[in-house]
């Protein structure tokens, strides 16, 4: 297994059951965030690396296909145990490459387990319908079969999750996998990979690649190809559904967001604070249900600030290693001055910083900024509008419940939102009009379960089948509709 100290590594490919070398690929360095140090070097794919994969993958599932699916899950019973037994090392490696906190790495990975316990229960999931004498002596049934080589292009913030939202759902139907994680992050999938291996899963079932986007294109590209599962930003979420349909294949495509956090004047205050810190700040503000505008409405605004600048000033910011850790170091150097420059943004616009993160990394070798509160936030600042992806979060103001919404509905973003209140009617209203995906009521985080639907709506999501639950049942499955008769 892969070491989690500072010992410097090569991390490779993982292809029909082997592991590869790296020689004659080009290797780029990978940083701790925390320090700023090399950690490890990691292979890219070419477009032959990939094309031979895929290949390789396509002969796997032509014997994959035929496999009781009953048998198809016993390997994944058996990963579940091994992620069990090695959690504490994978939430390190996670640590250690992107930065968040141990107490997040590990919820990461408890999460991670979960979806893989929900894929083992395939034998169930995938039961189709049936109906005797839908006409005179003829029955009908429905069965659903795989689909392929599916290929799966996950994000450097969850390195551990979001590929357990595809792959595992994927080969228990029946389909054979190539996952391309983020370069930013491999060590952690390739922890994950070597477990897997361990487990007994047949060669070629899954397979590992590095690499950039020559390796997503010949992905994307690819006929053996039959479905791409992707997380990321908008605009590349976008590329990845337009390429990938236009081929002809199944295409689930998650892109970024601009979450609202709605505060009525009712809200349980110190609970809503502390949801709101855990929204805006948890993972440094680097996840894709982060909330990043703050609505207050009406008279709450006030004393709602006043606590969430009291709390936000006490966060212990620091390597999320060491123990009484509240916020890591964001993944990379060029991704610190991308949030620098948004909130340096959000200045020169007129917002007004409550609270300024810059400082916090101006004497550390880690890539840092603090979390970063603006009040007086106008609806067309760009510190508003766009996706961010870091420690910030802009306040709006509003009178009413009806504005909140309509604020919400402003946005070309749809993945998540949570309201705060004490009214279950203002909670249903709020609910039932907001055109967003995945909604908390009194909850700051609206992470769904492995066994519902990952459902973004508008910019946030490209395609129509969602990711795990029993939308990946559905994206990762033919349906069969078979009439009978006999004479």
């Amino acid at each position: 297994m892969i070491a989690t100290d500072s010992t410097l590594q090569t991390v490779s490919f993982y292809v029909n059951g082997k592991w590869t070398s790296a020689e004659g690929r080009p290797v780029i360095p990978i940083t701790n965030p925390a320090t700023g140090a090399e950690i490890a070097q990691v292979a890219y794919a070419s477009a032959p690396d990939v094309d031979r994969t895929v290949e390789l993958a396509h002969q796997a599932y032509l014997k994959w296909r035929d496999v009781p699916v009953v048998e198809r899950v016993q390997p994944l019973y058996r990963y579940k145990a091994l992620l069990e037994k090695h959690a504490n090392d994978l939430a390190a490696a996670l640590t250690m490459e992107n930065g968040k906190t141990a107490d997040d790495s590990r919820a990461e990975v408890r999460r991670s387990i979960q979806m893989v316990e929900v894929a083992c229960g395939m034998p169930s999931l995938m039961m189709g319908d049936s109906l005797n004498d839908i006409a005179s002596g003829i029955d009908s049934h429905t069965i659903r079969q795989p689909i392929g080589v599916c290929a799966g292009i996950t994000p450097f913030n969850f390195p551990a999750m979001v590929p357990m939202w595809m792959w595992p759902f994927a080969i228990a139907c029946g389909n054979t996998f190539i996952l391309k994680p983020s370069e930013k992050v491999p060590v952690t999938p390739t922890m994950a990979t070597t477990l897997l291996h361990e487990a007994g899963l047949p060669a070629g079932v899954f397979n590992l690649l590095h690499g950039d986007k020559v390796a997503v294109d010949a992905l994307l590209r690819h006929p053996l190809v039959r479905a791409v599962s992707f997380v990321g930003s908008t605009p590349v979420a976008k590329y990845i559904y337009t390429t990938a349909a236009a081929e002809g294949k199944r295409v689930q495509a998650l892109g970024g967001a601009k979450n609202h956090l709605v505060v009525m004047p009712d809200a349980d205050l110190p609970k809503t604070v502390e949801a709101i810190i855990g929204s805006a700040f948890g993972a440094a503000g680097e996840r894709c249900l982060a909330g990043s505008v703050l609505v207050p409405v009406g008279d709450v605004a006030e004393p709602l600030l006043k606590l969430l600048t009291e709390k936000v000033n006490a966060l212990k910011m620091g390597d999320g290693a060491e123990q009484g850790t509240d916020m890591g170091p964001l993944v990379t150097r060029e991704h610190k001055a991308r949030v620098e420059g948004y909130i340096e943004k959000g200045v020169s616009e007129g917002a007004q910083p409550v609270c300024d993160g810059r400082a916090a990394g101006r004497d550390r070798d880690g890539f840092f900024v603090g979390p970063t509160i603006f009040d007086n936030v106008r609806p067309d600042m760009t510190i508003a509008r766009e996706e961010i992806f870091g420690p910030v979060l802009s306040v709006i103001r509003v009178k009413t419940l009806a504005d909140a919404i309509a604020q919400v509905n402003s946005s070309r973003f749809g993945n998540a939102t949570s309201i705060f209140t004490s009214s279950g009617k203002a909670a249903r209203e709020y609910a039932a009009k907001v055109e967003v995906g995945m909604i908390g009521i009194n909850v700051g985080v609206a992470a769904p379960m492995a066994f519902f639907p990952f459902a973004g709506w508008k910019n946030s999501f490209f395609g129509d089948l969602h990711a795990h639950g029993k939308d990946a049942v559905m994206f990762y499955t033919e349906q069969k509709v078979l009439m009978t008769r006999w004479f």
